[in-house]
């Protein structure tokens, strides 16, 4: 069977390279004989992931202006309102392998958050016309993202695998019958240990992920951030680990979390990790945290698949169908208009300290289940092609 992954924009975001590498291993685990490839936009990115068959340029094309495509995409759109053929142009890198593959899986697990898509419906549409199977994969989608052309969109996959209950509940009340519950991949991700910074103690240091994504969201939350940081120094021994996990330009945690390094320093209590470590490798330092506290979605599943009781900043619903699955509530998961209250803040850190024990042990239960989850997504792979 020969895999295609496509909707992939690089690994700079550590979060879409633990899902490539993550869907790799089980998919070539669990499938005899799978040859597992990827398309992506940024290429040069990827070749950090060892077990992928290959990896092709997916960027975008440009139509030249006064080019036959040019003018054949001008003239439908304007006299017949049609797009289709400027989209295959454009994304020309992804579609022109359709006819080597069996399967296309789309792998941006929240694409469908950020509006309307529609090269992705025209790579959908091709991959369908050529009778090939088409799977989304790992997706979150929130009910105020669906519209009735993404609807219509969703309706051509063959598999549609949901990676919390939230949008798989969703997705269901919406008539779609292709949808199937699974878990995030990155729950299997394997994690390398590297050795520990100085000023890093041994079961007894926090990790704080922030995003400028969140922060621009919620301007505020930057100072909200800072009390929360005073709080842990001011009533606590904790070193303070400042943790990137995307290092993507105009979109780098490092950025912002180097701000706050640079007002803390001299207390001797916080440090950062560098912007150059692979998603296993920040797996490694996560997992040997004793708290956790993060606004990437995949660092809090770092975090989680270790057993580390962890708060979430500026929730989305993945990350509230995440905690829901694992805790059943959205446990320590605070909303985006939140994340700007010091108050409740502190109130959601001392929480987590205090129940340590209560969150560690249900991760324990919990955790291995959605483990398995994550793997019932290849056994519907299997299903689906045999």
């Amino acid at each position: 069977m020969k895999i295609m992954m496509f909707a992939h924009n690089g690994s700079l975001n550590r979060g879409c390279e633990a899902i490539v590498r993550s869907s790799t291993e089980i998919i070539k685990e669990k499938v005899e004989e799978a040859k597992v490839y990827l398309a992506s936009g940024r290429p040069e990115t990827d070749q950090i992931i060892p077990k992928l068959d290959g990896i092709f340029d997916g960027s975008t094309s440009t139509i030249k202006k006064y080019s036959y495509d040019w003018w054949i995409s001008s003239l439908k759109v304007k006299v017949f309102k049609d797009e289709s053929y400027a989209l295959s142009r454009i994304h020309h890198n992804i579609i022109k392998h359709i006819d080597d593959m069996d399967v296309y899986l789309s792998i941006g697990g929240d694409n469908y958050c950020y509006g309307e898509q529609p090269g992705w419906y025209e790579i959908d549409r091709r991959v369908k016309s050529k009778g090939k199977k088409l799977v989304l994969w790992g997706c979150s989608i929130g009910e105020e993202d669906m519209s009735k052309r993404k609807l219509e969109d969703l309706k051509l996959f063959d598999l549609i695998l949901a990676r919390e209950t939230i949008t798989y509940q969703m997705l269901k009340s919406k008539g779609l019958t292709n949808v199937k519950l699974c878990a995030d991949p990155a729950f299997t991700m394997e994690k390398e240990e590297l050795d520990l910074p100085e000023d890093w103690q041994e079961g007894n240091t926090v990790g704080l992920n922030f995003s400028p994504l969140v922060w621009n969201r919620n301007k505020n939350s930057r100072t909200a951030v800072s009390d929360l940081i005073n709080h842990i120094l001011n009533t606590t021994d904790l070193t303070i680990a400042l943790t990137p996990h995307v290092i993507d330009e105009g979109n780098n945690d490092y950025e912002i979390l180097y701000k706050y390094y640079e007002e803390y320093k001299q207390t001797g209590r916080v440090i950062i990790l560098p912007d150059h470590l692979n998603a296993m490798q920040y797996k490694g330092y996560i997992a040997r945290m004793r708290f956790f506290i993060g606004a990437r979605t995949h660092a809090t599943i770092a975090a989680y698949s270790n057993y580390i009781p962890t708060m979430v900043l500026g929730y989305s619903v993945k990350s509230q169908g995440i905690a829901r699955d694992l805790f059943g509530e959205e446990k320590l998961v605070l909303g985006i208009e939140e994340i700007s209250n010091s108050k409740k803040l502190k109130n959601a850190f001392d929480e987590m300290v205090g129940e340590e024990e209560e969150i560690r042990q249900k991760l324990q239960q919990t955790v291995p289940a959605i483990k398995n989850m994550s793997y019932k997504s290849v056994e519907y792979i299997n299903e689906l092609v045999n």
